[in-house]
């Protein structure tokens, strides 16, 4: 995937209640927050591509502008970003500020497989991890945004179903969320 055919929609709405404060502004042991580690990622892929922040500024990136959400979960979030205008770009990296252990590299890898396995990018690309549809992490191709923002589905594994997708398999270490304090500390363990 070239370097101007993506964007970056980061997730950063979510509540905290589990971990007792926002996710998004955890300290990451890389440096900066967990949400800023995530841009850093972007970046390093894709100098200079756009990026959106959906729900709650950045305290390490206070430079990059934030759109509203809802607070009404992920599937509402992402319903609402599409009906708004956006950037010109033909994916966009939907990720959430738990999947904190992705990599330059990782990402790059995830990149080149969408790519080449949609390589007309009319399909949101997903994982299938541990058994499951992972949507966040995956690339949304911009021509889904007028049919997600029409759609009345309210979850978001359901959502994604909902739309023309393609479930690639994988196992690395990105795709698992950090959602429960016991999983920060052995994330932090790591390392």
């Amino acid at each position: 995937m070239n370097p101007g055919s993506a964007g970056l929609l980061l997730l950063s709405g979510g509540q905290g209640r589990r971990m007792g404060t926002a996710k998004h502004a955890l300290a990451h042991p890389a440096g900066g927050t967990w949400g800023g580690h995530l841009v850093r990622v972007f970046e390093a892929v894709f100098p200079g591509a756009p990026i959106q922040v959906l729900g709650e500024p950045l305290p390490d990136r206070p430079d990059l502008a934030v759109l509203e959400d809802a607070r009404e979960g992920p599937a509402k979030a992402l319903r609402a970003w599409a009906a708004l205008e956006a950037p010109a770009v033909r994916r966009w990296w939907v990720v959430a500020c738990d999947q904190v252990r992705w990599t330059p590299s990782g990402l790059a890898a995830w990149a080149i497989r969408a790519e080449a396995a949609d390589p007309q990018a009319d399909r949101w690309i997903v994982a299938q991890h541990g058994g499951h549809l992972q949507p966040l992490g995956g690339w949304l191709p911009s021509a889904l945004r007028p049919g997600l923002a029409v759609s009345t589905v309210h979850a978001l594994t359901a959502l994604a179903e909902s739309l023309p997708h393609l479930a690639l398999p994988c196992d690395g270490p990105e795709w698992r969320d950090v959602d429960t304090p016991e999983e920060r500390r052995a994330f932090e363990d790591e390392g």
